[in-house]
């Protein structure tokens, strides 16, 4: 199993204009253990990436494990659903450029006023066509367990099985599942048969009074982002059990924690790194 970085654990540097994706890539391959990075293609800038990023993974010696398409299909609007469709058509063609053989994607936000059940049916139908086009260019959707539709493991299980394309598989977020009442470890034997990615992230449970950025799970309780390995992720058991079932892919870090966005990269990579090691 190898390690990357995902661009989203130093968005901060995205964000202000600090970074481009090419200085993402040079602080990965001069400052962390990583070998490759994930992408996003909301960061992405068609005009000047392509030849610098190629330039850049070439000197740092890095691969790109994987291109993110941050989409929302549960749009009531069929030419947004359209533009979600082509964000994932364009993340492809990246991916594709570069060699990485998997995109991350999503099933969609609750929009206020659409039914649970059409905006379902809009995400199978939207991810539908997108497996289509990446089945073409030979590589696989991993969609993410992140919000309503498919937060919990059996919502992943059902909406890749409706989709029924050898091109739609799992990203396994270790921590989004705390944030939907699941136990990982759970969660990992319902979807381990079609996990193709692996987001490694790690939260903790606050209290009330902390200060820090955090998330409220479905029940209420809060969580922190935390460097990898220091909250209440069980990653040994997470790592041994996919290397038990024969895990070859990505294990890519997304840092969320509070620390600076540079330096919770690096550890999270270190202790990462570290867990691999003790397998």
């Amino acid at each position: 199993m190898k390690t990357s970085l995902s661009v989203w654990s130093c968005h901060k540097y995205f964000y202000d204009k600090t970074w481009t994706n090419a200085d993402f890539i040079h602080f990965v391959g001069q400052q962390t253990k990583a070998d490759g990075i994930e992408l996003l293609h909301r960061f992405w800038d068609p005009e000047t990436d392509t030849s610098q990023v190629e330039k850049a993974l070439q000197q740092e010696g890095l691969e790109v494990a994987c291109v993110g398409a941050s989409n929302n299909f549960a749009l009531p609007d069929p030419a947004n659903r359209q533009e979600q469709l082509n964000h994932i058509i364009e993340s492809v063609d990246i991916a594709a450029r570069f060699g990485a053989k998997v995109i991350r994607v999503f099933s969609g936000n609750q929009q206020e006023g659409v039914a649970y059940d059409d905006a379902r049916h809009w995400i199978i139908e939207g991810l539908k066509a997108a497996a289509d086009y990446a089945s073409s260019k030979n590589v696989v959707l991993c969609l993410e367990n992140h919000g309503l539709f498919a937060g919990k493991s059996e919502q992943v299980r059902s909406i890749i099985r409706e989709v029924d394309s050898s091109a739609l598989r799992s990203t396994f977020d270790m921590g989004n599942f705390m944030l939907v009442d699941e136990n990982p470890n759970d969660a990992f034997e319902q979807l381990q048969s079609v996990v193709a990615h692996v987001h490694c992230k790690d939260f903790i449970k606050v209290g009330e009074d902390f200060q820090g950025e955090s998330y409220a799970s479905l029940s209420g309780d809060k969580y922190a982002g935390t460097i990898i390995g220091e909250g209440n992720v069980d990653l040994r058991h997470l790592l041994s059990r996919l290397k038990e079932n024969g895990y070859d892919g990505w294990l890519t870090v997304e840092f969320e924690g509070n620390e600076e966005q540079k330096a919770g990269s690096i550890q999270s990579i270190d202790h990462l790194k570290q867990l691999l090691d003790e397998q």
